[in-house]
């Protein structure tokens, strides 16, 4: 029997006019390595949103890879990062950023967020030089692990203490079309190019078969930027295949409908939650959602529906996370909550 996912937002392929975009292109030669016409559109497409014509944008597969290559790039041997202890590059990325050399100063996330507070007592914590390793770059989610998000004003009082400290803020965007559409979001592409440094636009968890797009807006990052990632494996002979896909997602908004309804199958699947009696332990502001269950009824609905067992609360209940997709079938949805009610 094949169990519905509710594991992640990449389990399909691709948006259908991704696929047909790909396919109709696919004998016409191009110029290797991101030189082609399909990658220069999309920066231009992209750019657009920015409303900034200085940035510099690549392309890249994966969003490890851009971790990897914009943290090595931009730090010295002796410089290390500020996170919260539930971002991506801590639990999910098996010690990535630590192999390149750097460690990673973490600290308590409220709400799965850094707050200037728990910047500054990272730094307070961590400057009895040169003894210690010198933070120097801030790492940031949005949406973050717990599918929560940035305001603009919390994203402007992090990059305040970030200018006035010489720190380096980086967002990780794997879902930052997911924050971008969400209903209680009030950032916009240009605000966060304003305000940070250098982050990345994820297309993998967007619709894309692949690729995400890292967008440095410090000019004093970009020297030799490209050498780094042909250095780390990153630099694909076939960039079409990113460019293609960036231009169809930002052409015609497909990346803001797509994760647009994404999360209106999160509401809906939260709104199911809370009728059958359940509460969750984070709000659902984006796609993921963190019921907490009883065990019997996990135990139940993992014969049917496939979903991450997320934290265990105590000896009877636990935490699931739930994500949803630009191709999330809503029947799904109906059938997991009706499953519910039918053990309870």
């Amino acid at each position: 029997m094949n169990k519905y996912s509710f594991l992640d937002d990449y389990s399909e392929g691709c948006h259908p006019s991704i696929l047909e975009a790909l396919s109709k292109t696919n004998l016409v030669q191009q110029t290797a390595y991101g030189e082609d016409e399909y990658s220069i559109e999309a920066k231009g497409l992209i750019k657009q949103q920015l409303g900034n014509q200085d940035s510099s944008i690549f392309f890249v597969a994966g969003g490890t890879l851009a971790n990897i290559i914009i943290m090595s790039s931009c730090l010295r041997s002796h410089e290390a990062v500020i996170a919260p202890s539930s971002g991506h590059i801590v639990v999910r990325e098996t010690g990535a950023i630590e192999a390149t050399g750097h460690k990673i100063i973490t600290v308590p996330p409220a709400n799965g967020k850094l707050t200037p507070d728990s910047i500054q007592q990272a730094l307070n914590a961590n400057a009895h030089f040169p003894h210690m390793a010198k933070p120097r770059l801030v790492y940031i989610s949005n949406s973050t692990e717990m599918g929560t998000l940035y305001t603009k004003s919390e994203m402007v009082a992090l990059s305040k203490i970030c200018k006035a400290n010489n720190l380096l803020l980086l967002l990780d965007g794997a879902r930052l079309g997911a924050a971008l559409s969400a209903e209680k979001n009030d950032l916009t592409l240009k605000d966060i190019a304003e305000l940070t440094d250098v982050f990345w636009i994820g297309g993998t968890k967007a619709g894309a078969l692949f690729g995400e797009a890292i967008i440095i807006n410090n000019p004093t990052l970009t020297d030799d930027f490209s050498f780094h990632i042909k250095q780390r494996g990153a630099l694909l002979s076939k960039g079409r295949l990113l460019g293609i896909q960036f231009v169809e997602l930002f052409k015609d908004g497909l990346y803001f409908e797509a994760t647009k309804f994404a999360n209106e199958m999160a509401q809906k699947f939260s709104l199911g939650i809370l009728e059958c009696g359940f509460k969750l332990s984070a709000e659902t502001e984006t796609n993921q959602i963190f019921p907490v269950l009883p065990n019997s009824i996990i135990e139940s609905l993992q014969g049917k529906f496939d979903f991450y067992v997320w934290e265990k609360i105590d000896d009877s209940h636990s935490v699931i996370r739930l994500v949803t997709s630009w191709a999330t079938d809503e029947k799904q949805i109906d059938l997991f909550i009706l499953h519910i009610k039918k053990v309870l």
